[in-house]
């Protein structure tokens, strides 16, 4: 007996049935296939189609609460003062109840996993555990270059690791960047990192500023080159944004295998830049996987949304030549993700974890005879996704989510604890 049998369901235009039991996909047959047994939960998928659950591969998920701070602000540097002032008043209640409206975004969306940098991670987990969805979590370690603030900060990272390392998820290491970080605890933690197999996430080559400011204190080495030197790049990394990059820089990204994540929307509101080089990653040997940062840039979770605005600066800004396909760009959302991670998804066939968004082909959007993802990339809106499955049950079923009304109104009682 399977738990799930999606029925006359589109994957990769053709209509198929899909099985699931305990988790994983049983089987994608051809619609009307007979079926061994019976379906605890039976849905009939006419005029839909299925896609992978998408992987959010950077964000900061409390803060889902955190729209508009610093919004006044036109880079990087100034922005993060403003958000800075704000994180000081978070407690682990706000975090909490900030990542429950994160996870209801991102199931609303069609996101089943996400790889999260924020504070009190452990709340962070609850809310996705309860929710249905897979987190991804870290301590990031942040001590601006003072020693007690170090000390504090490795203790932080081991004390989270304990608690949260089988407690559903996935824990990771984590520095918040170069800048903000004393290289003797870029060395600890991605020491840290080795001892205990964990991916290490970090933010990298964000700015212009960055890249200048590195090659200034560390002999006219670029960060990248200069996190090579320390012998810190490895399959490992997961490195956030990854934008202002030299020949050299891709170079060793793809000789150490390093997953990169472009995080379009962000880095354009935040003056950042828009130029990721994602053909040539691409060629290197990258991972690439997209992003969409928290809120307090970003101003959504919405996956969708950044599939089609990394297209869209992809053609602008190579004239359209050999730019960016939607395929890749699924990939990059999906499968991408999922090998980052090391998790078997991302992909609808047997034997992968059962991440699944149901798409409603009804809408006008799908009024062509385009194939389905150039419709949904190109024209649609993430609220043609219907129904999502995350590791093999429903978390959204036709576009109602259990106890979004409740979450949206106790995360309203933490807003006046960010109120300026």
């Amino acid at each position: 007996m399977s738990d799930i049998l999606l029925k006359n369901i589109l994957v990769d235009e053709v209509p198929k049935d899909i099985e699931i039991s305990g988790g994983l996909i049983e089987s994608v047959m051809p619609a009307g296939s007979p079926h061994t047994g019976t379906a605890s939960q039976t849905m009939d998928c006419s005029g839909m189609a299925a896609i992978p659950g998408f992987y959010n591969m950077h964000t900061h998920a409390a803060m889902s609460l955190m729209r508009g701070v610093g919004e006044e602000q036109d880079s990087l540097s100034s922005w993060l003062q403003e958000v800075w002032k704000v994180e000081a008043r978070l407690d682990p209640e706000f975090c909490y109840h900030a990542s429950r409206v994160a996870c209801l975004e991102m199931i609303k969306t069609g996101t089943t996993t996400f790889n999260d940098m924020y504070f009190h991670p452990e709340t962070t987990v609850r809310a996705a555990l309860e929710a249905g969805i897979r987190p991804a979590v870290c301590y990031c370690v942040l001590d601006l270059n003072d020693e007690e603030k170090a000390a504090r900060e490795k203790d932080g990272t081991e004390k989270a690791y304990e608690l949260l390392k089988d407690a559903g998820g996935i824990f990771c290491a984590s520095i918040h960047s170069i800048y903000t970080v004393s290289e003797k605890m870029i060395l600890w933690t991605s020491d840290f990192a080795r001892k205990h197999s964990l991916k290490f996430h970090i933010h990298l080559c964000e700015t212009r500023a960055e890249v200048e400011d590195c090659k200034k204190a560390h002999g006219g080495l670029t960060p990248v080159e200069y996190l090579d030197s320390l012998g810190v790049l490895d399959q490992n990394v997961i490195a956030a944004h990854s934008l202002w990059l030299s020949d050299t820089d891709v170079e060793i990204l793809g000789r150490r295998h390093v997953t990169c994540v472009h995080n379009v929307n962000s880095n354009a509101k935040l003056s950042s830049g828009f130029r990721f080089r994602f053909n040539e990653l691409r060629d290197a040997g990258v991972n690439i996987c997209f992003g969409t940062d928290g809120c307090a840039s970003s101003n959504n979770l919405d996956m969708l949304e950044t599939v089609k605005t990394s297209l869209l600066f992809q053609r602008a800004w190579r004239g359209g030549k050999d730019s960016m396909t939607p395929s890749e760009a699924l990939a990059a959302v999906t499968s991408n993700g999922a090998k980052a991670l090391g998790i078997n998804a991302g992909r609808i066939e047997k034997g992968a974890v059962a991440d699944i968004s149901i798409v409603n082909l009804g809408s006008s959007f799908f009024l062509s005879n385009a194939p389905v993802l150039s419709n949904l990339v190109w024209s649609a809106h993430s609220d043609s996704i219907d129904s999502v499955i995350a590791s093999g049950r429903f978390v959204m079923r036709h576009r109602k989510v259990e106890g979004e009304e409740e979450i949206l109104s106790l995360a309203r009682r933490q807003l006046e604890k960010i109120r300026v």
